[in-house]
């Protein structure tokens, strides 16, 4: 015998998006600790280190007859070499490593709205970045420090600008965003990586040996051209900020609305 039981008598569950969801910070929290976690990743890190004291001790060698040039400023911009070259490579690592290693079952069973794990990636990316400038102040302000010991006058001077420290926010964020784009896009380490280095280089050098597409194409996509204006100390003019916008668009916002949805419907295996 079957005992019908009305619906209404049984206790309301709660929508398990709202019971089991996990917070945002939570999330974020994990992510930044994939980005150093991992062996790669540690000795990524790691470098950033060492080549910034290369850098700095490069920079009193190479200077030590001309002092000038061994100001706060300089240092700084610098410094942003090294963040500028290994954080994308952690970028892409951050976002394949779920693939490559084949974590992303769990991470998706644990939080199944994928969307909310890309977000949270994007976070811990613009985190690292004002991580990565912040870092290159402390370094900057040690070599200068270093520099006006040991150097003549006036080496070490407290030469700075505001154009300069928004110049290397704007491509620290260039530079994890586009290699975020790729590696979400090709989801594979390797393949990401070489797209990052290979083809904005490719394209530099296209704009180098053809003139006329340097002058009409290349000043507004490749990627060394339109982020020229920003690794000096001056701000940067209207025009400039609309070619830097338009090399976003194809560099990074394409890839990156395709990556997001291939990572959305990807089979996870």
């Amino acid at each position: 015998m079957t005992t019908l039981t009305n619906t209404r008598d049984l206790p309301a569950t709660p929508r398990a998006s709202r019971a089991g969801a996990i917070p945002m910070s939570r999330l974020v929290t994990v992510e930044l600790r994939k980005l150093t976690d991992t062996r790669a990743g540690f000795w990524l890190a790691a470098s950033i280190g060492v080549i910034s004291v290369v850098v700095a001790v490069a920079m009193l060698i190479a200077n030590r007859n001309d002092p000038g040039n061994l100001y706060f400023g300089q240092f700084f911009g610098m410094m942003n070499i090294p963040t500028g070259i290994i954080l994308p490579v952690m970028a892409i690592l951050l976002v394949t490593g779920e693939w490559s290693q084949r974590t992303a079952l769990t991470t998706f069973t644990m939080e199944p709205r994928r969307q909310r794990i890309v977000i949270a990636k994007l976070l811990t990316m613009l985190i690292a970045a004002v991580v990565a400038v912040a870092l290159s102040l402390l370094l900057g302000a040690v070599a200068n420090v270093v520099a006006g010991i040991i150097a003549a006058d006036p080496a070490g001077a407290w030469t700075f600008t505001g154009a300069g420290l928004v110049n290397a926010l704007v491509l620290q964020l260039f530079g994890l965003l586009l290699g975020f784009g790729f590696a979400a896009l090709i989801l594979s380490t390797p393949g990401a990586i070489v797209a990052y280095f290979a083809l904005p280089t490719a394209l530099s050098l296209v704009t180098e040996l053809v003139p006329w597409f340097g002058r009409n194409i290349g000043a507004w996509v490749d990627v060394s051209s339109t982020n020229a204006a920003f690794q000096t100390e001056d701000w940067a003019t209207g025009g400039e900020w609309t070619k830097l916008i338009v090399s976003g668009i194809i560099w990074i916002a394409l890839p990156l609305a395709f990556g997001i949805a291939r990572i959305l419907r990807s089979e996870v295996k």
